[in-house]
């Protein structure tokens, strides 16, 4: 799962206004494209484009095929121009070859995705993001039968709160963490906000060793704290064998051991949307950062997912394109004001100098919840870090 955050640099950023789209093709693009298996549409829209996201700005229908939105391996993808701008259609250029309107079959192959869902589908299907509410009342294991510390399939766990009748079934999942957006210092600011990952205990439980951490500094963070909500890693999938309180569920199949403390949660028809588009989005919501990286790392490559703190309640959406930055940060101008500089010893500020915002990739959003995305690192230049800025799609 996600690693554990580092706290935020304190910084108000700016909310971006919308954007004009400025199409400029390769230098080395082709006329025309036949598509292949594992082609992805970013990976097609590169092969034209500079800028991969302003596919949907040369992206043209085309009324000889039945479904226009749709591409698959054998489709020939051609480059034209209409009124001086590129276009791309499916099928070979006009006075080339003429097509005659058909039906075409499409029977065992699969349609081209943006990214290689493919390679995300484990983590598509047991990452998951639930709100502070559900966090509070989901049904939880509390044992595993014959006293064992773990189950595994076949074996029964013990499970409170679960009102369900026998048959029904059920996802299991582990707690993990937390996100949350808080004031830097005070609970009484507005402005300078961080963002943060916390382990999340499911329990909720107080002991004296989280007095502090739980009632005196969330009390003091009660009135302004936003949680954006809590992570859940998928362990299992169980069937409700006998009702009660704790009631009997059989553990079906799972990723994972199942333990005490796990989660009970409602099966997920759609977890995941399999069909979109690369593009740029009309605004990039403020203080979107990078909330944690895959497979417990600091940093972060291509092919490699991130969480964000944003999510569809500020309108992030899935195909969406964000360039990521590091932040700016100030260092000290140790070359004109060494340290022990007698002219900044009452006035250090003047010594200080900050460092610009330094471009590291780019992200497409693959999987939105309410105030936290997640998205696939497609290229860069430099690691992507916890922490890194979210900015408007930019060339590199």
């Amino acid at each position: 799962m996600l690693k554990k955050t580092l706290a935020v640099i304190a910084g108000t950023l700016l909310s971006c206004a919308s954007f004009a789209a400025e199409v400029t093709l390769r230098d080395d693009h082709p006329t025309d494209y036949t598509v292949v298996e594992g082609d992805t549409l970013w990976g097609i829209a590169k092969r034209f484009l500079n800028d991969p996201w302003l596919w949907p700005e040369v992206w043209q229908a085309n009324s000889q095929i039945a479904n226009p939105h749709r591409i698959y391996p054998g489709d020939v993808l051609s480059l034209i121009y209409v009124n001086g701008q590129p276009r791309l259609i499916k099928g070979q250029r006009p006075g080339v070859v003429k097509l005659s309107p058909q039906v075409r079959d499409v029977s065992g192959r699969r349609a081209v995705n943006a990214i290689p869902l493919e390679f995300l589908e484990p983590f598509l299907e047991q990452a998951r993001v639930i709100t502070p509410a559900d966090a509070k009342v989901r049904p939880y294991v509390v044992a595993i039968e014959e006293d064992h510390l773990r189950g595994t399939m076949e074996q029964i766990a013990y499970v409170r709160g679960l009102n369900a009748r026998p048959g029904e079934e059920f996802d299991l999942a582990r707690a993990t963490y937390v996100y949350r957006e808080v004031p830097k210092h005070f609970p009484w600011e507005t402005t300078e906000r961080e963002i943060v990952a916390e382990p999340w205990d499911a329990s909720g439980s107080l002991t004296f060793g989280k007095i502090w951490t739980t009632v005196f500094k969330d009390w003091r963070r009660e009135k302004s704290v936003d949680i954006l909500g809590h992570e859940v890693a998928w362990v299992g999938r169980g069937r409700v064998i006998a009702a009660g309180d704790p009631a009997q569920v059989l553990i079906l199949a799972g990723g994972h051991e199942v333990e005490a403390g796990d989660l009970i949660l409602p099966l997920e028809s759609n977890p995941y949307d399999p069909s979109y588009s690369p593009h740029q989005p009309e605004s990039v919501p403020d203080n979107m950062r990078v909330l944690a990286v895959s497979e417990n790392n600091y940093t972060a490559g291509p092919q490699m997912v991130v969480a964000l703190s944003r999510g569809a309640r500020d309108g992030v959406a899935n195909g969406q394109v964000f360039s990521v930055f590091s932040p700016a940060k100030e260092i000290r101008d140790r070359v004109k004001h060494p340290d022990g500089d007698i002219r900044t010893a009452l006035r250090p500020s003047k010594a200080m100098v900050e460092l610009p915002e330094e471009f590291q990739g780019h992200v497409m959003i693959f999987r939105t919840f309410e105030k936290v995305s997640y998205g696939l690192i497609m290229d860069g230049i430099r690691p992507v870090r916890v922490n890194s800025v979210l900015r408007p799609p930019r060339s590199t």
